[in-house]
């Protein structure tokens, strides 16, 4: 290991960080995930931080708490619950307007509680297919996914990873932090459903359509029983307030006690790329924290208004996790609304543009593999105004 000038650190931080924003490197066949482990290696080798440092910057809680809910996820949507839920709700209504707000509160609500990119995977193709049943224009749910796994997600900690890092770093229980953000959820999707409204005319009719010929659903009952137990008792353990990491690693742990799934098929479910991603992001938060490159934020982040402006900015710049990560050590242990202003705003950040959350990109690539274009300003025409009314909305409720 050498000791460089710290400019060139500062210099290989800001590529960094660039590559990351892009998510590759022209030519170079890396993903966010290699980019993040490839610039801590470098940055330890340059000399702002030493091995042990590194490792020490990893944050466990945080990690055994994203892994062991991905398990989770895996067992819930092998034995077909996400699809036995959602189909549930769509048997409710076939109206075109029914449709589309028991999609945005189906989706929504199960965001809540599991991370929000399973929902968008499993929801996808489920809601392509009904709307070519029913022969409606796919475009105005697809858009109701997207959003609401984003703004669903808000209310607790277990609903995407910023939000596990924001519980991480903050110690906020899980209680405390649903009380203060699903009211924001709630009128966040009442808005969406508002919005696509006035979007798309075609939406607003409540006259039934022909029944669907909706897919044969498929449930594995022994596996399904025993993972709603583990998952009742894991939500439960959230609720009365134990901690959250070790709650979830037994939970894990419980499932993956089983004659029925073969180890590697869930363990094939895990984004190990999101983990690793996690872990060098961590490094080079740390390194950002040594070489003082924030120190221009400060001012900013110290009031709620700016720590809000700042947040989407970044989000959007490189993504709502490293977003986090960079801004969290600007603020104060005991500082509540401002962990709660960063939750919300680098998760809401997600609907402005198509690339502003990963939830929107699976629901893009899943929509593409069922035959249906998403477009970047099909999106975009719905996530500015979304997005500016749900930032509104939360800035009213936590700081007025």
């Amino acid at each position: 290991m050498i000791h460089t000038p710290s400019w060139i650190q500062s210099t290989v931080l800001g590529v960094s960080y660039l590559a990351f924003g892009v998510g590759s490197i022209p030519g170079w066949q890396m993903n966010r995930a290699t980019i993040a482990l490839v610039s801590a290696a470098v940055l330890i080798g340059l000399g702002t931080l030493t091995l042990d440092e590194a490792w020490q910057a990893i944050d466990a809680n945080t990690i055994v708490f994203l892994l062991s809910m991905m398990v989770v996820n895996a067992y819930l949507s092998y034995a077909g619950f996400f699809n036995l839920a959602l189909l549930y709700v769509l048997r409710f209504t076939r109206s075109p307007l029914g449709l589309l707000g028991l999609l945005t509160v189906g989706t929504g609500v199960l965001s809540a509680f599991f991370l929000n990119d399973t929902l968008a995977l499993v929801s996808t193709p489920l809601t392509v297919q009904l709307t070519r049943s029913l022969k409606l224009n796919p475009v105005p749910y697809l858009l109701a996914i997207a959003g609401a796994t984003n703004i669903g997600s808000v209310a607790t900690l277990s609903g995407n990873p910023q939000n596990i890092l924001v519980g991480s770093f903050s110690g906020i229980p899980y209680n405390e932090f649903a009380l203060a953000l699903a009211p924001v959820a709630i009128l966040g999707l009442g808005l969406q459903v508002g919005l696509l409204w006035l979007l798309y005319p075609e939406v607003r009719s409540l006259q039934p359509c022909p029944p669907p010929s909706l897919p044969r659903l498929r449930t594995y009952r022994p596996v399904l029983i025993k993972t709603l137990i583990v998952t009742g008792l894991l939500l439960t353990a959230f609720i009365i307030g134990l901690p959250l990491a070790e709650s979830a690693f037994l939970a894990a742990a419980a499932l993956l006690v089983t004659r029925r799934i073969k180890p590697q098929r869930v363990l094939q479910q895990v984004d190990w790329s999101l983990l690793v991603m996690f872990s060098g992001l961590f490094i080079l938060t740390r390194c950002v924290q040594e070489l003082d490159l924030l120190a221009g934020l400060t001012p900013w982040i110290t009031h709620p208004a700016g720590l809000l402006v700042v947040t989407v900015i970044v989000s959007n710049l490189i993504s709502n996790v490293p977003a986090v990560l960079l801004l969290q050590g600007g603020i104060p242990p005991d500082a509540t609304q401002s962990w709660l202003l960063l939750a919300a705003g680098s998760t809401l950040a997600g609907n402005l543009t198509l690339f502003g959350a990963v939830a929107n990109l699976i629901t893009v690539e899943a929509a593409t593999t069922a035959g249906c274009r998403l477009s970047f300003w099909q999106h975009l025409r719905f996530g500015l105004p979304l997005t500016a009314m749900t930032l509104m909305l939360t800035y009213g409720w936590l700081v007025w």
